[in-house]
């Protein structure tokens, strides 16, 4: 039998499993991801750190797996998308890992919105926000001795492929389901933008090749074979983001689904045949798919689930699991008495306003922890359910939209499935494995070196739907007023949240 890996590296934390190529996940490692914070909107990593956490968890993930090296047919990674790094023209780091939390590109907004906005969604299919082309102008404008040294820019999912498979600059790439947010593509060539790279004084030869996520990238050098605990040569294919691997591990490859990733990030997305980048409303990125001709027009919360983790963290000391929260804020009512949590602590991303940040609104002496938690995941909820008003006003949805897929690791709790369900209307499906990151890297792990001759057929074979959450009626009608409040906070409250950010930069 031959076994494929796929290796997730992600914010809150770096996975690699073993797949068995039947589809089944045979072991899993982990290790907690260390992000480092300067202020409140710097925020990197280390690369070296970054590598180590790759190579451990995939020797920690083999050893418990208790396969032969050779048995392992593929290596596939997927990481986070809107972050960025300089490479030298040896492959090796020239700058730290500038996070998609790290807010210190702001000042590039104003030149990229100069140009024209909707030329810039028109070409990339996303907005100006927190992505690689701002923070590639923040290098070339406040670090223009490392700007110069950098030979190319890269995704770290690119880079550490590169590092298992000791690419130069010259072999550096970045896949297709990235480009919405390199700031520089034309998305749907394919290609990069001879017009926005002259506008805005990019060089392109600082731009990577473009590539397919199941392209080979190379071979694993000795050094990391050995410290992975792999034989050397092991074929690496290059890859993709986090998100569009959870799509494919979902199953969905063909227009028509929509999807709600509940991870670090909470992402809403559906997916469709044909480029519509919204102009209208600058709020979805329209991204591509992995599979070829497929789009997942996408929207998400900078840290969405972030705010739980923070919740039960920082607030309850570790004390209760989100299992306990769970059942607990199952007491409360709909709307948890008139309270309403924003959800934004890194700024709103879609549409794009960085002054907005966390609050609760409306707080009484009545409102414990229960009312807290609660409030965090229904916020979530009305955050989807005006980026959902969006889709379907703008996104051509071939096969109608019936319903909303959940995966990641918030697809396992019942109160937010069913609370999602209730404020979008729409029923909220779960899958057998929720972890469908794990399954999209091995899949396109084994397409890229012939195990399987189709991924939308394998990942059709691969899946399973587990539960189905049904709108109740009584709870969409009781949720349409705190949708409708949540959305009125954000222009009534902005100079309020305006004033608060000017006050915590001059702290």
């Amino acid at each position: 039998m031959q076994y494929l890996i796929g290796v997730d590296i992600g914010t809150q934390s770096t996975r690699a499993a073993v797949m068995e190529e039947s589809g089944r996940i045979l072991t899993q490692a982990s290790k907690e991801t260390e992000l480092i914070y300067e202020g409140d909107r710097w925020v990197w990593q280390e690369p070296d750190r970054m590598y180590g956490d790759a190579v451990e968890t995939v020797k920690a993930a083999v050893e418990k797996a208790r396969i032969a090296p050779q048995q392992v047919a593929s290596i596939c990674m997927d990481a986070q998308m809107a972050g960025t790094m300089g490479i030298g023209k040896n492959g090796e780091a020239v700058t730290p890992y500038d996070s998609w939390l790290d807010k210190r590109c702001e000042d590039s907004w104003e030149e990229l919105r100069a140009f024209g906005e909707d030329e810039i969604i028109s070409i990339t299919g996303a907005p100006v926000t927190y992505a690689h082309g701002p923070k590639i102008l923040w290098w070339k404008k406040h670090r223009p001795e490392i700007y110069r040294k950098i030979d190319k820019f890269v995704p770290p999912g690119s880079y550490l492929t590169m590092r298992f498979c000791g690419l130069t600059g010259e072999q550096a790439f970045i896949d297709h389901t990235y480009l919405h947010f390199s700031g520089f593509a034309d998305t749907r060539r394919k290609g990069w933008s001879d017009r926005l790279l002259r506008a805005l004084g990019v060089e392109e030869s600082k731009m990577p090749r473009i590539v397919r996520p199941w392209d080979l990238a190379g071979g694993l050098t000795k050094e990391t074979a050995e410290a992975c605990g792999l034989r050397e040569g092991t074929p690496v294919v290059c890859g993709c983001g986090d998100t569009a691997a959870c799509a494919v591990g979902a199953g969905i490859t063909r227009p028509g689904v929509m999807y709600d990733v509940a991870g670090t990030a909470s992402v809403f997305a559906c997916a469709v045949g044909r480029y519509q980048p919204d102009v209208k409303y600058k709020t979805i990125l329209f991204a591509p798919g992995v599979i070829e001709g497929l789009y997942t027009p996408m929207a998400y919360i900078s840290g969405g689930g972030m705010c739980l983790k923070w919740f039960r963290d920082a607030i309850l000391r570790g004390e209760k699991s989100y299992r306990e929260l769970d059942a607990l804020a199952e007491e409360v009512p709909r709307g948890s008495a008139g309270l309403i949590f924003t959800p934004h602590f890194s700024g709103r991303v879609c549409p794009n306003d960085g002054v907005i940040k966390g609050s609760w609104l409306g707080l009484t002496m009545r409102h414990d922890y229960r009312y807290l938690y609660r409030a965090i995941v229904e916020s979530l909820a009305y955050e989807y359910k005006m980026y959902l008003d969006i889709i379907q006003e703008s996104v051509l949805l071939e096969g109608g939209g019936s319903h909303v897929l959940s995966v990641g690791g918030g697809a396992q709790s019942a109160l937010m499935n069913q609370i999602k369900a209730d404020v979008l209307g729409l029923p909220v499906r779960t899958l057998e494995n929720p972890d469908t990151g794990a399954l999209g890297c091995g899949v396109i792990a084994g397409y890229g070196v012939g195990l399987y001759d189709s991924i939308p057929k394998t990942v059709d074979r691969l899946t399973a739907q587990k539960q189905e959450f049904i709108p109740e009626p009584q709870g969409h009608l009781d949720y349409q007023p705190y949708t409708q409040a949540y959305r009125n906070s954000f222009e009534r409250l902005r100079s309020v949240y305006t004033f608060l950010q000017k006050a915590r930069h001059q702290a």
